[in-house]
């Protein structure tokens, strides 16, 4: 992991033992790379939405996960880090994010909003490390901080306009889990240096499935299973495939492929398009309307984070 103003989800950190960093400049074809991954990322919102409308959310979450680990775990061989590590990153990542995140977007947020507001695993993640560490909160993360909560205190005052207050503190939710799943993996990356993160993740999908299928069958209940399994199409797992392979497998592992070779700090700036690609597909293909409210949300939001992302101390 790289310096406290730089931090990325764990799961794409440069720990591949594949080729050193040698460049601080993106090449035309990975500079082309990064830009897909996070198109793909940011409109993967509108396809939790399109699943959503087939599937109960729990449930959706537990089959993307079992796509992740199945059949990817018969050919990746278990890393080496201890299992509680490995149960630790599943759930957060599995029930803590997805899950609740899927929750949320069952009807309580749009996927506009939550592609912009789960961007607070930023500052989750610094809070947790910084616990981890004892390390300190610099000025300019303060304001950073306190810009991107101005942003979320104008999406809980539109309550009911794209948002309502539970799916706005469900998708913080969802936000605190991945930052969770972020210290797990940074720790995870520290004790193997040479960590194959792909197959972390499909690893780490076995301790996300017992959760979300318990949940579902207690929350949603065995008939809304049977109903949403029944009535699945051909697109309904076209979407289940395309949140395991396109958004995990494809996303992640491009994006650890390009930190082995790049500082951090010339990658992870392109995370800070995907709430843009998040709106843009959710304006275009949804319907969801962009009012000035959202649109000041998404500056205040995206500034904390370019200014958490993109400041550097000076000599």
């Amino acid at each position: 992991m790289t310096e406290p103003e730089l931090r990325t989800p764990a799961i794409v950190q440069p720990a591949l033992g594949t080729k050193a960093v040698t460049s601080t400049h993106l090449s035309l074809r990975h500079a082309l790379l990064a830009l897909a991954i996070v198109f793909v990322w940011g409109t993967n919102f509108v396809v939790i939405r399109i699943g959503l409308d087939a599937l109960p959310p729990l449930l959706f979450a537990a089959l993307r996960f079992t796509l992740v680990l199945l059949p990817a775990a018969f050919f990746l061989p278990r890393p080496k880090v201890s299992w509680s590590n490995l149960a630790l990153y599943g759930v957060a990542v599995g029930f803590g994010q997805f899950g609740l995140l899927f929750l949320a977007m069952d009807g309580m947020i749009s996927p506009g909003l939550a592609s912009l507001v789960v961007q607070m695993q930023v500052f989750f993640t610094i809070g947790i490390s910084m616990l981890r560490s004892g390390e300190r909160l610099a000025a300019h993360q303060i304001a950073a901080f306190v810009l991107a909560l101005a942003g979320m205190g104008v999406i809980a005052a539109h309550n009911g306009h794209g948002t309502t207050v539970l799916g706005l503190v469900l998708t913080l939710a969802a936000a605190a889990g991945w930052a969770i799943a972020n210290q797990a993996g940074r720790e995870a990356v520290k004790t193997n240096p040479g960590l194959n993160i792909l197959a972390y993740v499909v690893w780490a999908s076995l301790f996300a499935l017992p959760p979300l299928y318990l949940l579902s069958l207690l929350h949603e209940g065995l008939p809304a299973i049977e109903h949403g399994l029944s009535n699945a199409t051909l697109a309904t797992w076209a979407v289940v495939l395309w949140q395991s392979v396109g958004n995990t497998m494809f996303g992640y592992g491009c994006w650890a492929y390009l930190l082995s070779r790049y500082p951090a700090a010339t990658i992870t700036p392109m995370s800070l398009l995907v709430p843009v690609f998040g709106f843009g597909a959710s304006a275009l293909l949804l319907g969801e309307p962009l009012e000035g409210w959202k649109i000041a949300a998404t500056l205040m939001v995206m500034g904390g984070l370019a200014i958490n992302l993109l400041w550097r101390k000076r000599a």
